[in-house]
Order: C-alpha cells, then structure tokens, then sequence
C-alpha cells in the first residue's frame, strides 16, 4: 500500500495562500516595471556617456585643427560617428553643419505617417513613463534660426568650460541625445536621434509581457487550484449538513479531512463533531420521551384502576385502600413529572449559567443543616467533614452543584440501613476539589455501577416508599456534575464491611 503523500498545501491557512496567490502577479509586475525603469535609465545613461566622449573628443580634434581643415575634420568626425556635428562662433552664429556635406544621419519621423502599431507602442511608453513616475522630457525643436542661444545645452557649455548633454523626445517619442563642448571661444554641438535606444527598450518591455502573460497564466491557474482546495471541501461539508437537517438518513458522514490542518480542515472537523454531539442529543431526547411514556403509564395505569374501582366497591375499608393507592399515585406523578422537568432543563440552564467561585465548605455544610431539620431522612444520621474555608472552591453555579450533591446524600439515605450513617467529606487534592459521600447500605453491583446513573434507573430498597423516587436523581446529578467539567463515580468502600462510595471530582479554582 503506497504512502499518502503529504499536504503541504492544505497546511498553509488560507489567509496566506489566497494573499500568496493574490500578490504573484502583482509582486511579478512590480519586479519587470522596476526591471525595466532600470534598465532604461542604465541605457539612457550609456547613450549619454558616450555622446558626451565623442563632444569632448571633437572639442579636443577642433583645437588642434586649423580653421582652413575644421569643416574637412568635422565631416570625417560626424561620418564616423553618424551625428549631426555643428560648430558656432562666438557670437553664436552657425559656421558649421556636418549635414550641409554627407545629407541628414537620421531623420525625425511624422507620427500621423507611421501604422497603428507605433502609436499603441507610444502609448505604452507614456503608460510607463506615468506609472514609474518618469520626468517628463523636452520636445526636440529644430530652431527656426539656428544659433548657439537656440540650445540650452550650448550656452551652459559655454558658460561652465564644460561638455553638457541633454536627452529630447522626438515626435514620435524617440529620445534625441545632444551634447556641447566648448572648442576655445567657438562651441560644437552633436546630435542623433537613437531610435535603436527606443527598439532595445520596447524589445525589453515585450519580453517582459511576454513573462507577465505568463505569470498572469499561472496566476489564474494557481486561482483555480486554490478555489477547488476551497470550493470541493465546503460544498462537500455543506451537503452533509442539508442531509443532516433534512434528517433523512440515520447516519450522516461529515467529512473530517484529517489531513488539513487549515481553516477548512478546523471548520470540516467541528461540524462533524456538532452533528455528532447533535445526533447523540437527539437520540438522547428519542430515549428520554420513550422513557417518560413509559414512566408515566405505571402510575396513571395504576391511579385509573383505583378510579374505576371506587365506583363499583361498596366495602369502606376497601374504598379507603383504593383511595390511599390513588393518593400514593398522584404524590408519585407529581414527583414523576418535577424530576423529569428538572431534568429537561438541566443542560439548558447549565448553558446558560454563568459560574463564579463557590466554596462547596459552607454549601455542603449549610446542606446536611437542611436534612437534619427539614428534611425526611428516617433514622439515619449524617456526619460531615467540613474543610477549611476557601479550599475547596470551585467554579459553577452554586444552585445547580446544591442539586447534584444533593441528589447523591437522598440516594445514600434511601439505602442506609436503620440508624445507619451517611458520612460526606471534601477536600482539595492537587487542581480538584473532590466530594465522597459514603454510605454502609450494601453497595453497587460492578455490573450496574453505570446503569444506575441512567434516566429511570429502577433499582430501589424494598422497603422504600411507593413513589418516592422517580429513577432521575443521579442522572441529574451526573448531568450537573458533567456540565461543570468534572466526573462522577461509585465503587464499593474500602473502610467498611459493606456500603457504596460516590466520589464526585470537580476542577479547582482560587476564591474570589
């Protein structure tokens, strides 16, 4: 049998897969626009480097070459390096233009002539030109009178003794690199329009397209995965909840997907724990309703025959018997219908409680005050413990853990033997506050020590008065103790020849 491969995927929480898969593309196109204003601004960059060599190369040549061979000198410079070289005077007038002798180099090209294609290429170019926040640059002119003061770039050479360059756009946005130079008191001034500077970048930006085509592609598909690792769970999970509220099939499988420790995974184990705890309550409530149709059948059973024979009997003794066991019977269904009340809201009460710190010390002690005063209890006797104050508190609702303890000291008393004693202690043992009852009656069976907490548990002494318990006070009690988070128990004493020990263990808390 192959192994199952591990999940890693369903391991991540779906926050950070859905940010993951959101962010790739973004993440990507971030990447190539940074890639690529860097890029352009390297070149841009070389461009200018090497026309600002070339000016200060032909300004050192211009120097050296007497005024008769400047004009044979500036025409082997500008053939050599394709730009337009142009030499003016100090007063700023043209003498030279490398053009008037090989024809124009380049050529500035009408965009309204050009195809389609070069005007979405042009407005991909402003498109990032705007998002990477590039500055704007100067049209390239040509000046109606060419002189020197037609070119910024020329008089700040002139100015500063310094070769300075400057980068236009041509329109058709093609940059026009520049460059002047100071040749002693005459400038010279280079330029070409590098249309293969705009062909390297657009060739760049087509590439990365290209990659973010590709990247948006995964994206979708890693979109589709993600949907599917969601979608199928959820829809899957969400039949099984239609089925489970229809009710329609006495076992619904909640899908658990053990191997997904993300949200879905917590989401699909939680529900199937709820429609488990749901299902188990609502056998629960199924058993309850049948054992209560059942409980009270005895009594009105028995409390209609009495009825039915007061008519017909005519002897008194008889008719007082019949009315004696049609007493008994109501004092039971009265008690019969108080406990099963008690108990159908013992859960919902206990859901809603709010617990605060209780000392069980004073609880108990102020309990066992209660039996020996007002309670019938025969002729058994109850002996308590009491601990010191604040250390056996727990966390709970007081009234509820009265009745829980309370239940137990009645079951214990019902079966003592005459003059028997009923001895309660509590004590605080590590994190729990435990409660022993202990009783000398003849103990619990190991085989019933769990049926008797059962509703309508129907095991009682014999010589127990017709209807005086109804079967539901340990269940209660159980249910009580169980909604505080603790346990109950019974086993056989070990201090005593005979008698049942009820331990019941709560968790401790420290007082208010």
């Amino acid at each position: 049998m192959s192994k199952r491969r591990p999940n890693w995927f369903g391991q991540l929480p779906l926050t950070r897969r859905i940010l993951a898969v959101n962010l790739l593309t973004i993440v990507l196109l971030a990447f190539g626009v940074l890639y690529l204003d860097a890029f352009r601004n390297q070149l841009s960059e070389e461009r200018l480097t090497l026309i600002h060599r070339e000016a200060e190369m032909t300004a050192s040549v211009l120097a050296m070459t007497p005024a008769p061979a400047r004009d044979s000198v500036l025409l082997s410079l500008a053939k050599s390096t394709g730009s337009r070289i142009r030499l003016y005077g100090s007063d700023g007038s043209l003498r030279s233009d490398s053009w008037k002798a090989t024809g124009p180099t380049y050529t500035l090209r009408d965009p309204t002539t050009q195809k389609w294609n070069k005007d979405a290429a042009r407005a991909l170019d402003r498109g990032f030109n705007a998002l990477v926040g590039a500055k704007p640059l100067d049209d390239f002119i040509e000046p109606a009178e060419d002189k020197l003061q037609s070119w910024s770039e020329g008089t700040y050479a002139r100015q500063t003794g310094q070769a300075v360059t400057k980068v236009r756009n041509a329109p058709d946005l093609t940059p026009v690199f520049s460059a002047a130079a100071p040749v002693g008191e005459e400038t010279v001034l280079l330029t070409t329009n590098d249309r293969e500077f705009t062909r390297t970048i657009r060739s760049q930006r087509t590439s990365l397209a290209i990659a973010m085509a590709i990247a948006v592609v995964l994206s979708v598909l890693l979109s589709l995965f993600l949907a599917r690792t969601i979608v199928r769970p959820l829809r899957r999970i969400a039949l099984a909840a239609h089925r489970v509220r229809l009710g329609r099939a006495r076992e619904v499988k909640v899908p658990r997907l053990p191997s997904r420790t993300d949200e879905i995974g917590q989401l699909a184990r939680s529900v199937s724990d709820m429609s488990q705890s749901l299902r188990q309550r609502m056998d629960n409530i199924e058993h309850f309703a049948a054992d209560v149709t059942h409980e009270l059948k005895n009594p009105l059973a028995s409390l209609r025959s009495a009825l039915d024979g007061l008519d017909r009997v005519e002897d008194p003794k008889l008719k007082l018997q019949l009315l004696a066991v049609a007493k008994d019977d109501v004092v039971r269904l009265d008690r019969l219908i108080g406990d099963i009340s008690e108990a159908a809201r013992t859960d919902a009460e206990l859901a809603r409680a709010k617990f605060e710190p209780v000392d069980l010390g004073p609880v108990i002690e102020q309990l066992v005050s209660s039996w020996e005063h007002r309670r019938e209890k025969g002729d058994a006797h109850l002996a308590f413990a009491r601990p010191r104050r604040a250390t056996a508190v727990v966390l709970g609702d007081a009234n509820r853990l009265v009745r829980a303890i309370d239940n137990i000291i009645d079951n214990a008393i019902s079966f003592s033997p005459p003059g028997g004693l009923v001895e309660i202690a509590a004590a605080r043992v590590g994190d729990e506050v435990r409660i022993r009852i202990d009783d000398e009656g003849p103990g619990v069976p190991e085989e019933a020590r769990e049926a008797i907490f059962n509703r309508f548990h129907s095991i009682r002494p014999e010589e127990e008065h017709f209807g005086r318990h109804s079967g539901l006070g340990l269940a209660i009690a159980r249910a009580i103790v169980e909604g505080h988070d603790g346990e109950i128990d019974v086993q056989d004493r070990d201090d005593a020849p005979s008698g049942a020990r009820f331990t019941i263990t709560l968790p401790a808390t420290e007082a208010a």
